[in-house]
This record gives structure tokens, sequence and C-alpha cells, in this order.
């Protein structure tokens, strides 16, 4: 066992059962990120949140807005998946292990969120401190459809800083991610997975393996609980984790609508050390990362060298924090240089998708892609949204021809 492992009986914890189970109970109740339950939480603590939705009713020292009450709906929605104790006990019996805020192992960079600070993240594998391991990261992260000199460059420097006792941090996902961790795992470093699902559900199917070497060494985490499904939204939502918990960010190759992108202004927006491996002129796969060091003032690093001098130029030596060296980012101009590919052609679907409101977007991620179809009730459960809007949005996603009904509910178009 090395200094970053730690078995789960040595866990050092400040947060008690009922805080812990409170938590836990969140983490079902609402997506993260929830502003209206964020606020809840910080007012009036977890315990009283669960309660307040449990009872269908606020504290009385709350201010009840029309928002907030259809808030308290859409959480209640999900009361029925919410554990006890004994479940919780039984999903650590599994290997899933629940860590809250106030535990002595929580990745400090997290408070940085404000609001937007997890309620709890789910662990799985043998490392436990991500409090350590957070404070000498770097998280690695670019295009799926990567190029083999993205694939190259994400794992050489992957291994470099692992080699030097520095943990990689990315997204379990196929191209860069999966290079990144692959890199880390050859130099017998420590890499981190941040799913956008349950840490129980191996997401993309293909990289089952891969995830379970990750857990063997370092951890998969994530917001959501055991069971819980990806959905398109999920990812970015994801994001903002990745960004938040590690000494900085390094974009390896991504396109002007890559999910990178978006990691990448999270970075930015919370001033963290933001660095882009440049490519060809020619290659639509770096025209996000030209745009984040010429818009964003995000620095251009070719090898592992250049990455630990950025991450140690403002005098943290890695340390989370603020590094006035970072802009605050704009929006990726539709005017980047880039050579046009079949990856960058767009069809209808993908410009009806783009023109979804949140609600429509989340009722669309909810929607089983095969099968018979869903009632509308297990559907709005899923998307934690109310029945009545989910119905409105049904019938915005089949105007879009993004869903269509069937004998036995709804489901994602087959078109």
């Amino acid at each position: 066992m090395n200094g970053y492992q730690m078995s789960a009986r040595h866990q050092m914890s400040a947060a008690d059962d009922g805080e812990r189970v409170a938590r836990a109970a969140l983490t079902y109740l609402a997506e993260p990120g929830d502003p209206w339950l964020a606020a809840a939480v910080r007012r009036h603590g977890a315990p009283r949140a669960v309660a307040a939705i449990k009872e269908g009713r606020f504290p009385a020292s709350a201010t009840v807005t029309d928002a907030a009450a259809r808030a308290l709906r859409r959480w209640r929605l999900r009361l029925a998946e919410i554990p006890q104790a004994d479940d919780l006990t039984r999903l650590a019996g599994r290997g899933y292990r629940l860590l809250c805020p106030a535990d002595s192992l929580w990745p400090t960079g997290l408070a940085d969120l404000a609001d937007g600070e997890p309620y709890a993240l789910w662990v799985r594998g043998a490392l436990t401190d991500l409090a350590t391991v957070a404070q000498r990261s770097l998280a690695i992260v670019g295009s799926r459809a990567a190029t083999a000199y993205g694939s190259y460059v994400a794992a050489e420097i992957a291994a470099s800083v692992a080699g030097r006792g520095w943990a990689v941090i990315s997204g379990g996902a196929y191209g860069i991610d999966g290079c990144a961790h692959r890199g880390a795992l050859s130099a017998s470093g420590v890499t981190l997975a941040v799913m956008a699902c349950g840490v129980d559900r191996p997401y993309p199917a293909g990289h089952k393996d891969l995830l379970d070497a990750v857990a063997a060494t370092g951890a998969v985490i994530s917001e959501w609980p055991p069971g819980r499904p990806t959905g398109r939204l999920r990812f970015l939502v994801r994001n903002r984790v990745i960004a938040a918990m590690t000494s900085g960010t390094l974009v390896v190759e991504a396109g002007r609508r890559s999910g990178a992108l978006n990691t990448a202004r999270h970075a930015a927006g919370l001033g963290r050390p933001l660095m882009a491996v440049p490519g060809p002129v020619t290659s639509d796969l770096s025209a996000g990362c030209h745009s984040i060091i010429r818009d964003w003032a995000g620095t251009l690093v070719t090898d592992a060298d250049e990455v630990i001098e950025r991450l140690s130029a403002n005098g943290q030596d890695g340390q989370n924090g603020r590094d006035p060296m970072v802009r605050p980012p704009g929006p990726v101009p539709d005017a980047v240089p880039a050579a046009t590919s079949p990856r960058s052609h767009r069809g209808r679907a993908d410009l009806a998708r783009d023109a979804l409101d949140q609600a429509a977007a989340t009722v669309l991620d909810a929607l089983p892609a095969r099968g018979a179809g869903m009632p509308t009730s297990d559907i709005a459960v899923r998307a934690g949204l109310e029945p009545k809007l989910v119905l409105a949005k049904l019938a915005l996603l089949r105007v879009y021809d993004l869903a269509e009904r069937t004998d036995h509910g709804w489901r994602a178009s087959r078109g």
C-alpha cells in the first residue's frame, strides 16, 4: 500500500452517520449542481434538507418562491430511490464508498465551486485519500476521436508526469482520456477517472478493463449514485469536478465543439492553470487547442517538463488555487481556422439538439434508446422533472423528430 492508498477502515471522517446518510440521499434525489438544493443545504444542513423533501414542505424559516416549490416537487419524484443506513453498508461491502465535504480526505479544491460543490462523491477503488492526490494532480482531456498524434502526446505526457509523482485525472472516455489513463498506468502512477454515471457502470463499455485497472491502484469517482446511467448533460456537469479538483488542466486535442473545451472553460473560470498542446493548423481536432492558447491565454506546452513548470509557475507547487495568469474565458470564436472533415458535419438531429432548452435536453437524456418505450411517469423520475413539464417537452422532442411515441410510452427516435 503506497502513500496514496488507505483502507476503508482507516478513513477519517468528520461527518456523522446522519450527515452521511443525508448526503447519500441527496445524490439520489437531485442532479449535481442543483442551485435550489445547494442553497437549502447551505442554509439548513443536509439532514434538514432531506427531511423537508420527505415531508413535502420547507422549514418554517425558509423563503419559498414558485421556483423553489417546483424544485421541491422535482426532488420528491425520486423519494423511492433513496438509501437507508443499511443500504449504505451493503454498498460499502461491494466496494462503493461515500466521501463527504466534511471528510478529511475530501479534495479541498471542490470548495471553489461554491454552491456547485458536490453533495458527496461515490468512490470505487484502492485510493481513498483524494485530498492529498488532488494537490499534485493534472487533468488531461481531449477529443474522443483522437488522432495518432494526439494519442501519443497524451500517453507520453501522462506517463512522464505520473512517473514524477503527479496524479493524472481524466474522464475515462475513448480517445485522449483513455490514453491519459493508460499512460499513467504504464508508469505505475496514480490515475483517477471522474465519471458521468454510477461508479458501478463501466462507460464506455469497451473501457471496462481499463476502468478496473484504474480502480485497482487509483479510483473511479462520481457524483451520481451506483446504478445511475450516463446522459449528454451529465458529461458537461461532470467536467466542473475535473477542473476544480485538479492543480491544472491540459487539453491535448479538441475540436471547436469538443466537450474538453467545457472542462477548459471551468478551469479558466476557477483560475486554475490552463494548458493546451498545439497541432497542425489544418487539423479540426486542434482548433479548440489553438483557441485556448490565443483567446484564453492558455499556455502552449509540448512535454511534461513544460507542464510541470506551468503548474509550479504561481509558486504553489501544484496546490489548488487561483492563478493570476489565467484570463477569464470568452466564447470560442466560430472563425477559428480549421480544415473540415466528416466529423465536423452537423446533421439535422445535431442542430435540433442545439436548439433545446435544458429541460428538453434533460428529458431527451432520460429517454430509452431501445426497447418498447417508457411511461411518462418513469421518464419524469429518471429526468427529475415534473410529469406535466415532461409531457410538454416530449411534445417538443416529437416535433424535432428526437422522440417517438409507442404503445408502451416514449423512446428516443430511431430516425
